[in-house]
């Protein structure tokens, strides 16, 4: 900084009489003047760009640690710790999602199944189990609520909804969804809280008509079904608290826009060795007719 003011006052002040008020040697200046920015300044703005392009490729929504993925994938050498760096001075940073709607959670559920996930959210195979759970989202109409059901084996959101109220129909619509797109030929695990949507006489017979199997959560204990809580907060994070729905149309179309042309076929998971859902789905696909 002090070389570059000296650069556009030294017709009015002079270079060596800025030198010494400032106390710097004035040899310093004129190899500054020839070469003005050393290598590792020039790759700092260089890996700059390419970082900020890419998170803005993500719709601004990847941390470092996928930066880091997307610039190997370049072929950039490059560390976490260097783009985190980076990152950070170029202003790039995480988003904190809104917190959940006050009221009161309470009361009896009417039907409770066995928790048969135990906290081990991997399958070995699609549509082996699924997680569901239900969030809202801030509207200038109103709440907006969304039900979602992803499977554990590539964290593809295989079914959603999205309604006005939150009733047993909007888990239902989400379930009916998954069953539509995935045809299942096995019996597939459900896994949810046991929120009055899930534990209804409605929702335990319709299940058992598609060869469902219910599970569920430990009362009040949010890890029972971390990873539905985990997509609902990234996608608070990264999208809904960015922007400002005026209707629940608005919300609405921003999810599916979300989930269908991002989340599903370009966010990247660690837990799919950072591919896509739809990626990773493709490539076990192949390892699976190849025998391996």
């Amino acid at each position: 900084m002090k070389y570059a003011f000296f650069r556009a006052h030294r017709e009015e002040f002079g270079v060596r009489a800025m030198c010494r008020v400032l106390r710097v040697h004035f040899s310093g200046f004129y190899a500054w003047l020839k070469d003005p920015l050393s290598h590792r300044a020039q790759e700092d703005i260089r890996q700059t760009v390419l970082i900020r392009q890419a998170w803005a490729e993500s719709g601004k929504v990847y941390g470092y640690r996928t930066l880091t993925d997307d610039l190997r994938d370049q072929g950039e050498r490059i560390s976490e710790n260097r783009v985190a760096r980076l990152a950070s001075l170029a202003g790039i940073a995480a988003q904190v999602g809104y917190r959940r709607r006050p009221g009161r959670y309470g009361g009896k559920p009417a039907i409770v199944a066995e928790n048969r996930l135990e906290q081990r959210f991997q399958a070995s195979q699609p549509d082996q189990v699924w997680v569901t759970d239900i969030t809202c989202i801030k509207t200038h109409e109103g709440w907006l609520y969304l039900c979602v059901v992803i499977d554990l084996f590539s964290r593809r959101e295989v079914g959603w909804f999205a309604q006005s109220r939150k009733t047993t129909d909007l888990a239902l619509q989400a379930r009916l969804m998954a069953v539509w797109r995935r045809k299942p030929n096995n019996r597939v695990t459900v896994h949810s809280d046991q929120g009055s949507q899930f534990t209804s006489r409605e929702w335990q017979m319709i299940l058992r008509q598609h060869n469902l199997q219910p599970s569920m959560s430990r009362r009040g204990n949010c890890h029972d079904n971390a990873v539905a809580e985990s997509f609902f907060q990234l996608l608070k994070r990264e999208r809904i608290r960015r922007r400002t729905y005026l209707t629940r149309d608005d919300a609405r179309r921003d999810v599916f826009e979300d989930i269908e042309l991002f989340q599903n076929p370009k966010r990247k998971h660690t837990n799919n060795g950072i591919l896509s859902p739809v990626d990773f789905e493709i490539r076990q696909q192949k390892l699976r007719e190849a025998g391996v």
